[in-house]
């Protein structure tokens, strides 16, 4: 037994809790690892060797990432075991619309002062999206910085890699004038928008243990509800199917989202209301007394993913979904843009 670290806690950092971090999640991150990772936690360095028999011309994809103020809520509510995916879906999202296998995740987590358990929930969440998206979470960091941040909040950041074949990258540059737009249903809200979500909350009457209006749901399991990972789906379909374009729906809606894929010339023209709207859509339109263009601009409103097709082959991928559990609608179509059109119509 030593005091080595006596000044450095008496100065608000706990370096022996980091440590039983540590140990404490050790099996929680193993239970991630895939044949590629080399290393154990802990080390200065996650070392990952990708399987690249199956590809020509190998290029990897990364994203990075947080979960904005929807961190607040998980404050709010004390829920801190679901935050974590959405911290890994939002990335894993990013680079399979690219046509990317997610390889690994590292993870940023940072408090004024560590509170093992809380912290352990955070990483448990990120290891379940980790699982699901079918990556290994290959390492990460833990801060503890002493007035930093208000008692018992911390911050979220994390990074993916992937891997794509050059041939097979999706970038939009196939889609032409006639393909049909395919939506994915989302799970919620995911992590968009929630600085708007808190000031209508906060203006309601509604608790977190209270019921929210449509749903048997309490309002904190409406709110807080995970950002669905679409990657295994995306992934099957590109073994055999050929996808001309994927949009995932994040900040900025369907207007700043769709056009980041669209060839120069076409636009997006999108049918409102082929798809299932989650209660709490409507919920937030009506207290914040919005339309839906301005609903649109900000949430997914249902659809948090996108898919372009040839019509050729919309009835294969739409039962495939259906097939992989994985509710989805013909949307819309690409249409010729004229000169100074918007590059996505909504038809309401």
């Amino acid at each position: 037994m030593n005091n080595r670290d006596r000044a450095y806690k008496e100065a608000g950092v706990d370096i022996q809790a980091g440590n039983r971090l540590v140990q404490s999640i050790k099996s929680i991150v193993a239970s991630t690892f895939t044949k590629g990772v080399m290393t154990d936690i802990g080390g200065f360095g996650g070392l990952f060797r990708p399987n690249l028999n199956h590809i020509q011309d190998p290029v990897l994809v990364a994203s990075t990432d947080g979960v904005g103020t929807k961190l607040k809520l998980a404050f709010t509510f004390d829920i801190h075991n679901t935050i974590g995916l959405d911290l890994v879906a939002m990335s894993v999202n990013d680079i399979v619309v690219q046509g990317a296998k997610p390889l690994f995740f590292l993870d940023y987590f940072a408090t004024g002062k560590l509170e093992i358990e809380k912290a352990q929930q955070v990483i448990e969440g990120i290891a379940n999206g980790c699982k699901q998206a079918g990556c290994a979470l290959l390492g990460g960091e833990t801060a503890e910085m002493p007035d930093f941040y208000a008692p018992g909040e911390y911050d979220l950041s994390g990074f993916c890699v992937g891997i794509v074949d050059n041939k097979k990258i999706i970038d939009g540059s196939g889609i032409r004038n006639g393909d049909i737009i395919i939506g994915l249903a989302s799970s919620g809200l995911h992590s968009n928008g929630y600085s708007l979500v808190r000031k209508l909350l906060a203006d309601s009457s509604l608790k977190g243990d209270d019921t929210f209006p449509g749903t048997e749901q309490k309002v904190s399991e409406v709110l807080l509800e995970p950002t669905k990972i679409y990657t295994p789906v995306i992934l099957n379909l590109l073994r055999d199917m050929e996808i001309k374009g994927l949009v995932h729906i994040t900040g900025g809606g369907f207007y700043d989202n769709i056009p980041r894929v669209l060839p120069k010339g076409l636009k997006a023209r999108i049918t409102f209301g082929q798809w299932a709207i989650h209660p709490v859509f409507n919920w937030l339109k009506d207290l914040g007394g919005l339309s839906w263009e301005e609903m649109l601009q900000i949430f997914n409103c249902g659809i948090g993913f996108m898919i372009v097709v040839s019509p050729e082959i919309k009835e294969d991928v739409l039962s495939r979904l259906n097939a992989l559990d994985c509710p989805a609608w013909e949307i819309g179509q690409i249409d010729a843009k004229k000169e100074g059109e918007e590059a996505v119509q909504v038809l309401f």
